[in-house]
């Protein structure tokens, strides 16, 4: 089996580092003329020469916009929303309103913002993917992290409804469960876990881990393996579903 994106073109949300970077490096490299975003500028300066990259807060929809009318006149293929924030580990009486917004202005309004953009363009060729990243907190609960849960569920629901809403126009829509992800951003969670209940890091990592059945982490790679095949031709018939690359997550709060 040889995965192929000739001729595709796809966008990829918050490129600059981690499973974004990945995914949009693969695509290219299976044929795909790829673009990318992200707020850090660092990150995008070291992507490759064939992969098109602003700097975006893709929180602002006018931000997005002007990107869209760059790529949308010459057609879209795929949708990436892999933009996200962890939000604040705090308890709920502790947020703020500037925290709350801020996380779910990145973590769904986005794919809100990118999803009505690229709809009218899929729907006018008849086809589309749009690969939406959920999380293991997009499925159950996580105490202390109730921004962040409250909306991940939300990219649940808006995918599941985005695969009934377009599926009649051959338009593709799942949703990706990334699980411990290896990198910068999970030694943060880590971090502000351990801040929060006064434990070492090391004792959260072992948690985390056995918060899954298989007891592991995952690395970037592994995610944008499934992306691109749910991008490709061999995922055709694959919509609606919330398919995770975490070992199976059982909780997401083990007890010491």
């Amino acid at each position: 089996m040889k995965i192929s994106l000739e001729n595709k073109r796809a966008f990829v949300t918050a490129g600059g580092d981690g499973m974004g970077r990945t995914t949009a490096i693969t695509m290219a490299e299976l044929g795909a003329e790829v673009f990318t975003c992200d707020i850090d500028p660092t990150g995008l300066a070291t992507l490759p020469d064939s992969i098109t990259s602003w700097e975006c807060d893709v929180g602002h929809s006018s931000a997005l916009d002007e990107i869209f009318d760059q790529i949308l006149p010459d057609g879209l293929d795929i949708l990436v929303n892999n933009a996200g924030v962890s939000g604040p580990t705090k308890l709920v009486e502790d947020i703020t309103d500037d925290e709350w917004d801020q996380c779910m202005s990145i973590c769904i309004d986005s794919h809100f913002y990118c999803a009505r953009r690229v709809a009218p363009v899929f729907k006018a060729q008849e086809s589309g993917v749009i690969i939406n990243m959920v999380s293991a907190a997009g499925i159950m609960g996580f105490p202390g992290r109730s921004p962040y849960v409250a909306a991940k569920w939300a990219v649940s629901g808006f995918t599941e409804t985005l695969a009934m809403e377009l599926g009649p126009h051959n338009i593709r829509v799942n949703g990706i469960v990334p699980g411990n992800v290896n990198g910068d951003r999970m030694e943060r969670v880590i971090a502000n876990h351990a801040a929060l209940e006064g434990i070492d890091p090391e004792e959260v990592r072992r948690l985390y881990a056995i918060g899954t059945s298989m007891q592991c982490y995952v690395d970037p790679q592994e995610i944008s393996d499934l992306i691109v095949f749910l991008a490709s031709d061999f995922g055709k018939n694959i919509s609606g579903q919330i398919i995770g690359v975490d070992g199976n997550t059982e909780t997401l709060h083990p007890r010491n």
